[in-house]
């Protein structure tokens, strides 16, 4: 079920979703939540930290994968009106990255939530932009205790 009547494209609203700040956030709009599955959007600006010769790295998609977990986290503790807690890579696996966004590109990024228990979770991300896959990753999160 989709909690999200509409999409949310706040920054400050996505600020108090996820511990990262500006300018350091890597995902700017909150597209569809549900228990088990997130996507997020980002369009890459030339100010963003990840950008070189107006093409963003390859370690910033696997940030903004990282933050759309985050995300779905943050959003899931907002919905109880409780604090998101503090999260951390704890590892990242089977990780393809086919080509680079350029300045301009907006990326969807979709988070499947494979397994969620005790502050870990495992996660499928597949990312797009203007509608061609770009990369995926099986990624490890935990939550600062």
């Amino acid at each position: 079920m989709n909690l999200l009547e509409n999409h949310i494209s706040d920054p400050e609203v996505i600020q108090n979703l996820i511990p990262q700040k500006p300018p350091f956030m890597m995902v700017d709009k909150l597209i569809y939540y549900s228990q088990d599955k997130i996507i997020s959007g980002l369009r890459i600006k030339e100010d963003n930290l990840f950008v070189q010769n107006k093409v963003m790295a390859a370690s910033g998609i696997i940030e903004n994968m990282a933050q759309t977990v985050a995300l779905h986290t943050g959003y899931h503790y907002f919905l109880k009106k409780e604090s998101a807690p503090v999260g951390y890579i704890g590892a990242i696996k089977k990780v393809e990255i086919v080509s680079l966004p350029k300045i301009g590109e907006e990326l969807i990024t979709t988070v499947t939530i494979l397994h969620d228990i005790m502050g870990v979770t495992l996660v499928n991300a597949i990312v797009s932009c203007e509608g061609n896959q770009i990369a995926t990753s099986e990624m490890k999160t935990v939550l600062a205790k």
